[in-house]
């Protein structure tokens, strides 16, 4: 099934997706984000008080459980735990982090790219940086541990968690924050979210697609085939942005978006480092999480809790720029995963490269 080929359908129903829910709602720029709709959904949960970003994303909840109905009948539900979980939750945690001081997690800066954004372009950098950095780092051994199977009931846990949080703000909104202005308050109708993130998360479960792992498989193997998929969902969407008149090639006045050149670079590479730390990006953790890894959901409730942390303490960047407690976190983050990185190297692994 990994042929450039598959990879190029995948990336091509990727950017219809991303297509769709921008056209039926979704923020300029941001039709799917997973730190974005993370973010939006620790907000709506009250575990922050940003009023503009402050909602239930359905397209989350969609990804995990379309990971899961199609890794089921393809025989690759398994729960597992038990791979150095707590680094795990920190290593989201830190992830988050750098997504928001960016602005986005490597999808959304694939989603800025084909707007326009050069500033997307400059935190490509930092992307590539951190991923080439982690990949260095796994040429050393670096390693988290085996995961252990464990039993069903604790692989349906967090993605459980998300579906009764889905439920419960239908059945009871009122318990909710919802934003009424900013990007929460721009959103497809959540029918066409659900399923918009339905698909996309069997198409990611379906093709193990991942943004930092597209990287890394060019740094390790020299292997193509999943950039493949990526380049197709930027050409796809695109083509949408150029067709609807979306797309503005400049640094300024991109829609949720800074201009600060250094921390876009920086942020980006918390998020590729902390990605090949994990064997996955964002969207990789959700996909996992619905493939019964309790070890990625663990990491996503990372994220969630980073999402609150970063808007609770100021570290949050907004269009007008990043924050001082923003830049520093960024720093701190930089080096934590450094130490993780070192402490968690295979000696005897290292030495049979």
């Amino acid at each position: 099934m990994e042929s450039k080929k598959m990879y190029v359908a995948v990336g091509l129903g990727f950017g219809l997706v991303a297509a769709a829910l921008a056209y039926f709602g979704n923020p300029a720029n941001m039709a799917i984000c997973v730190a974005c709709f993370i973010r939006d959904i620790a907000g709506s949960a009250k575990l922050h008080t940003a009023p503009p970003v402050q909602y239930v994303r359905p397209e989350i909840i969609g990804i995990i459980f379309g990971a899961m109905l199609m890794a089921i009948p393809r025989k690759e539900f398994a729960a597992r735990s038990g791979s150095s979980t707590a680094t795990r939750f920190l290593l989201g945690f830190v992830m988050m982090i750098g997504a928001l001081v960016f602005l986005g997690c490597p999808l959304r800066m694939i989603l800025r790219m084909s707007g326009g954004d050069l500033n997307a372009y400059v935190g490509l950098i930092g992307f590539a940086g951190g991923v080439l950095t982690g990949s260095l780092f796994l040429k050393q051994g670096y390693s988290l541990g085996k995961a252990k199977e464990t039993k069903t009931a604790s692989g349906l846990m967090i993605p459980g968690f998300f579906l009764a949080l889905f439920v419960l703000f239908l059945a009871v909104p009122a318990l909710f924050s919802v934003s009424t202005e900013g990007p929460g308050s721009f959103r497809a109708p959540i029918l066409i979210s659900l399923a918009g993130g339905l698909i996309f998360g069997g198409l990611a479960q379906l093709s193990a697609i991942c943004f930092s792992g597209s990287i890394r498989d060019i740094i390790l193997m020299k292997n193509f085939n999943r950039i493949t998929g990526v380049l197709t969902l930027f050409v796809v969407v695109l083509i949408y942005n150029l067709v609807t008149g979306n797309f503005h090639l400049s640094f300024a006045d991109q829609p949720i978006a800074h201009t600060e050149h250094l921390w876009n670079i920086l942020g980006l590479y918390v998020v590729g480092f902390a990605g090949v730390l994990l064997s996955g990006c964002p969207l990789r953790q959700l996909i996992l999480t619905g493939q019964g890894s309790s070890d990625a959901g663990v990491t996503v409730i990372g994220m969630l809790v980073g999402a609150a942390f970063a808007h609770n303490f100021g570290l949050a960047s907004s269009g007008e720029g990043t924050t001082s407690f923003g830049r520093i976190a960024v720093i701190l983050c930089i080096v934590l995963l450094f130490v993780i990185a070192i402490t968690n190297r295979n000696k005897k692994a290292s030495a049979l490269r």
